[in-house]
C-alpha cells in the first residue's frame, strides 16, 4: 500500500472540510427557515383572498407559477435554438459567434435591478403594458436567456461527434440529426440549465417590483399586476408587521423550489432512459 505524502493528506483534509462546511451551511439555512417558519403556517395563510388580517400567500403562489411558466415559454425556445445554431450551424472561429458568447456571459453578470429598470422603461412605459405579468415575464426571460443559452451550448458540445458522424453516415440530414440524435442526448444538460433558470425566476424580487408590481391578488389576465412569493416575502418583512408570516412564506418558497427541482430531475431521468 502506497504511503500518503503529508501534502496529499493536507489536501484531503481541505477537500473534506470544505464539503462538510458547505453541507453544514446548507443544513443550517434550511433548518433555520423551517424552525422559524413552520410554527407560523396556519389555515388563514392559504385563503384565496389577501387581506391585512390573513396576508394570504395563495395569490402570490399562483402568480409565481404563472410567472415561471410564461418566462420559460419565452426564454427556453430562444435559448435552445440559439445554442443549436452556435454549436451545429455556425462556422468554427466566426468572430460574430465569439461576440455573441462574450455578450451572453456579460449579460449573466448584470445585477437584476438593472434588468428591472430596463423593463420599467421599455415594457412598462414605452410599450405601455403597465405593471403586469407580461412585463415581468419578458424581463425575467431576458435575465435567464444567457443562462439557458450557455448551458444548452455546453450540453450540445458535450455530445460526442461520433453521434453526428454516425447519423450523417446513415444518410440523415443536419436538421434531422440535431433533433433526433443531438438534442435528445443533451436533454439532461439542457434541463439542468432550465432548473437553474427556474430558481432565479422564483427567487427574483428587484426586477419584478419594477415591472410586475406588488399587488397582492390573483391576476385576472396577462396585463394584471401581481406579486410573486419572493416579492410577497420581501413586502411582509419590510413592513415589519408580518415577520412571522414572512418566515412562513419562506418555507412555502423553499418547498416550491425543492418540488420543482425534484420534478425536473425526474423528467430528465425519464427522458434519458427513454
Amino acid at each position: 500500500m502506497m504511503k500518503k505524502k503529508p501534502f496529499d493528506i493536507f489536501l484531503g483534509v481541505i477537500v473534506k472540510g470544505s464539503a462538510l462546511i458547505t453541507a453544514g451551511v446548507l443544513v443550517f439555512l434550511v433548518g433555520y427557515i423551517l424552525v422559524k417558519g413552520v410554527p407560523h403556517l396556519k389555515p388563514s395563510l392559504f385563503s384565496l383572498t389577501y387581506t391585512s388580517e390573513n396576508v394570504s400567500i395563495v395569490p402570490a403562489l399562483i402568480t409565481t407559477i404563472i410567472m415561471t411558466f410564461l418566462s420559460l415559454i419565452i426564454a427556453v425556445p430562444l435559448g435552445v435554438f440559439t445554442a443549436v445554431y452556435l454549436v451545429e450551424y455556425a462556422k468554427r472561429g466566426n468572430k460574430i459567434i465569439g461576440i455573441v458568447r462574450v455578450t451572453a456571459e456579460t449579460l449573466s453578470g448584470i445585477p437584476s435591478i438593472v434588468y428591472g429598470l430596463f423593463g420599467l422603461l421599455f415594457f412598462v412605459t414605452y410599450l405601455k403594458w403597465g405593471y403586469s405579468l407580461l412585463a415581468g415575464a419578458f424581463t425575467l426571460s431576458i435575465m435567464i436567456l444567457p443562462l439557458i443559452m450557455r448551458t444548452t451550448e455546453e450540453a450540445l458540445m458535450a455530445v460526442p461527434d461520433g453521434f453526428r458522424e454516425g447519423s450523417f453516415g446513415l444518410g440523415a440530414g443536419r436538421l434531422r440529426t440535431v433533433f433526433k440524435i443531438v438534442l435528445p442526448a443533451a436533454i439532461p444538460g439542457i434541463l439542468s440549465g432550465i432548473i437553474l433558470a427556474i430558481g432565479r425566476i422564483v427567487g427574483e424580487t428587484a426586477a419584478l417590483i419594477y415591472t410586475a408590481g406588488t399587488v397582492a391578488q390573483i391576476p385576472q389576465n396577462a396585463l394584471s399586476s401581481a406579486r410573486t412569493l419572493a416579492v410577497h416575502m420581501y413586502a411582509l418583512s419590510s413592513e415589519g408587521l408580518y415577520t412571522n408570516e414572512a418566515y412562513a412564506t419562506a418555507v412555502i418558497l423553499l418547498v416550491l423550489v425543492i418540488g420543482i427541482n425534484t420534478l425536473s430531475a425526474f423528467i430528465a431521468k425519464k427522458l434519458t432512459r427513454g
